[in-house]
């Protein structure tokens, strides 16, 4: 018998292999790596019937686009006005897109679809912004506009991004009841809407700058804006202006209330309060020893208490005398605390800003100290003639001393040299530092000039929007003099104070209250070290409110 070798699979299918790895690889080529970033949304090839059909009685319509997409949250961001009780059903079909009726039409009607940001591409999410899609089923099509700018009340800026809502002055309600308006649009980049395709009639106008894309003001944290006037729209309107301000919530709420790991209590408001109150309800006898700090905004309280031997505290907070709300807060009885002494100092990098004291922030309020236990060296050299004061806030000491330039500062803390409101005291430690150089801080100069003397205004400086470094009222032409600020960039910005308080006052769009004016100076003034700066600034008329 004759043995013959078999042949390999690889060699007698070779030639399908390479044909197999081929095809393969064209099958899964990739989109190369690099290049500029994709950034057209979907544009509209045809639709089927036409944009702008007069006439209309298809049953669907479907539209072609250039490239592939996918809808986002179309239920949401599409609507169609006039209302359908029935929603359209959309279908993706490559790079079409079919909507299909399930209602019926009204006779002699112009209707607009606004896809909202639905539409995006496939790679990148491009959205494809206020494309709307407008047909009649009569001879007639609505083309009446309305057009204008969204700004935000705060910064004075351009809101890009923000969403402005119509309602038929008869339909104004559903604003207030939580209902997606049918009529609506984004503003662009640079803070402008345009609503078209409207018909005759009475309107109200709203704009909207969302935490949640849904396109209903459902979060009091959103930004908020209305006209007070009805718009009778009879011809092209422009220059609608809208602007955004966190509406004040018209009920009090607690947003948080705890115990925190060291014991105190934290209440977090909705809301800020004037003159705001604590008490303890009970157990009664604690409320002779409770420890209170509010925030700088009136927005938060810190409760301290000596005894922690409760299982429950009722806690009733008031403003300007008037009761606002109580809290019930439950613990176990025997629960421990973090109630160890941690300090802090007024500290930046390691320096104290000349001609201030050096502040000495304990993290639990401060029963006693002992100076005996704490020693300042100057260089190396022991200084005695340093005072210690207890301040107005429970958990602060003031250290006052003549403090030189050019030399070392140590402070030493023994054990037990503070001691806070539970008995615990510091463990050793040592802080240093140095006095910062004079040359580094400049004097500011404010020659403010107001439009109408005997009116309030507020004048508040900041070196970004959230961080206001001081605030001051005046009625007349004055000067505002800023010592010893560290160099950099400031913003000056005006509220006019309608009502004298002292404080902005927002607005509230179910009263048709609109929030009081402020003015942004244009300028950034700059600090330089060194350096005494004068400004002059005239504070325009305040504008009229729509």
């Amino acid at each position: 018998m004759v043995l013959k070798r078999k042949p390999s699979f690889f060699r007698e299918n070779w030639i399908y292999l390479i044909g197999f790895f081929v095809l393969y690889g064209c099958a899964n080529m990739q989109r190369p790596e690099g290049g500029p970033r994709d950034l057209t949304p979907p544009k509209l090839l045809k639709a089927t019937p036409p944009n702008m059909t007069r006439n209309f009685n298809a049953k669907e319509i479907d539209m072609e686009f250039d490239e592939f997409y996918k809808l986002t949250n179309q239920y949401q961001e599409i609507s169609i006005s006039p209302a359908q009780e029935k929603l359209p059903e959309y279908k993706v079909r490559k790079k079409n897109l079919i909507i299909e009726f399930k209602d019926s039409l009204q006779k002699n009607t112009t209707y607009v679809i606004n896809f909202g940001k639905a539409i995006v591409d496939v790679n990148e999410a491009n959205a494809m912004k206020n494309f709307t899609y407008v047909f009649s089923t009569g001879p007639h099509i609505d083309s009446l506009s309305i057009t204008g700018s969204v700004t935000n009340t705060q910064t004075q800026e351009k809101e890009k991004d923000a969403t402005v809502m119509l309602f038929p002055l008869s339909k104004d309600s559903l604003f207030y009841s939580r209902k997606k308006p049918s009529i609506f649009a984004t503003t662009d980049s640079s803070g402008n809407f345009s609503l078209n395709n409207l018909a005759e009639g009475k309107y109200t106008i709203y704009g909207l700058k969302e935490t949640s894309p849904n396109k209903i003001y459902d979060n009091e944290a959103e930004l908020v804006a209305f006209i007070k006037d009805t718009i009778n729209l009879t011809t092209d309107t422009s220059n609608i202006q809208l602007k955004l301000f966190v509406q004040e919530p018209e009920k009090f709420r607690f947003i948080e209330r705890r115990f925190d790991t060291d014991g105190k209590i934290l209440l977090s408001f909705n809301k800020k309060l004037f003159n705001p109150a604590v008490k303890i309800l009970s157990p009664a006898e604690l409320d002779n020893q409770r420890i209170v700090e509010f925030s700088n905004k009136n927005d938060s309280a810190l409760i301290y208490m000596r005894n922690m031997d409760f299982d429950s505290i009722r806690v009733a907070l008031s403003d300007n005398n008037k009761p606002i709300d109580t809290v019930v807060l439950r613990k176990n009885r025997k629960e421990s605390f973090s109630k160890s002494v941690n300090i802090s100092f007024n500290l930046t990098t390691d320096k104290l800003k000349p001609g201030t004291d050096l502040q000495i922030i304990s993290n639990l309020p401060v029963e006693s100290f002992n100076t005996g236990f704490i020693t300042l060296k100057e260089d190396s050299a022991i200084v005695r003639n340093f005072t210690i004061v207890k301040d107005t806030l429970a958990r602060r000491l003031l250290l006052k001393y003549r403090w030189k330039q050019n030399v070392g500062y140590t402070l030493e803390f023994g054990d037990g040299a503070i001691t806070n409101i539970f008995g615990n005291k510091n463990e050793k430690g040592l802080k240093t530092f140095t006095i910062d150089k004079p040359e580094n801080y400049s004097i500011l100069t404010l020659k403010m000039t107001v439009p109408e003397p005997g009116k309030s205004y507020i004048v508040e400086l900041s070196r970004d929007e959230k961080n206001v470094l001081r605030t001051d009222v005046i009625t007349k032409n004055t000067s505002v003099v800023y010592n010893n600020y560290p160099s950099g960039k400031y913003t000056v910005r005006v509220i006019y104070d309608n009502n004298k308080n002292g404080r902005w006052d927002s607005g509230n769009v179910r009263q048709k209250v609109m929030p009081e004016n402020i003015w942004v100076y244009e300028k950034e003034i700059t600090l330089r070290p060194n350096w005494d700066a004068e400004d002059a600034v005239t504070i325009p008329k305040e504008p009229i409110n729509p």
